[in-house]
């Protein structure tokens, strides 16, 4: 069997009840599998066997695109972080950019951890210490982020700086919602968000 056949020891009832995979897209299949479990609060269950079970295949099947588990929350994290960056960008777009476009972005942030509260906390609790610069997820958030500072707050001395309060700030807040000090209200998110992006109209 060639080597790039992702389709060994397919276990058909199990193959047709995960609905996903497909030839060839093995590793997309097992992280959507992944995804699915976090969504459903099933994240005690994230491990190779658990997740090759949900998309019909056997365990080793897995070990070419992710050689342990560890591997495997790697890239879940990095997902949920290219995800974030998608749906800032997004808001970003929609609200024009500049001031609103900035401040779009930070609500969306809170929004994704209110939303999302299993992956954005995978997200940020994964060390991924060999990444190489530029193939992180993340990127896109904080580079819109830094852009964001340039251009509603023109007048800044230092750009990273700014940036890090104003990450901090919606990090802080989203955590403290997660954590149940606070309770999810948008209009107060909004509030709080535009303290820091840029004052309140």
């Amino acid at each position: 069997m060639a080597n790039e056949d992702n389709s060994v020891n397919i276990k058909g009832d199990g193959a047709k009840a995960a609905g996903a995979y497909h030839h060839g897209d093995l590793r997309a299949a097992v992280i959507a599998a992944g995804l699915r479990r976090l969504e459903t609060g099933d994240d005690g269950e994230l491990g190779l066997r658990a997740l090759a079970r949900d998309v019909g295949v056997s365990a080793t099947a897995l070990y070419r695109h992710f050689p342990d588990k560890e591997a495997l929350l790697d890239a879940l994290a990095d997902e949920g972080l290219r995800r974030l960056g998608a749906l800032q960008a997004q808001a970003w777009l929609k609200a024009g950019g500049g001031r609103n476009g900035f401040k779009a972005t930070g609500t969306t942030y809170v929004r994704f951890a209110h939303d999302e509260p299993a992956l954005f906390r995978l997200s940020f609790t994964r060390q991924m210490p060999d990444r190489k610069q530029g193939d992180d997820g993340g990127e896109v958030a904080y580079n819109l982020l830094r852009a964001g500072v340039g251009e509603a707050l023109p007048g800044v001395e230092n750009p990273d700086t700014a940036a890090l309060h104003a990450w901090a700030l919606v990090h802080g807040l989203a955590m403290l919602i997660l954590d149940r000090r606070l309770e999810w209200d948008e209009a107060m998110v909004d509030e709080v968000v535009g303290l820091t992006f840029g004052g309140i109209d």
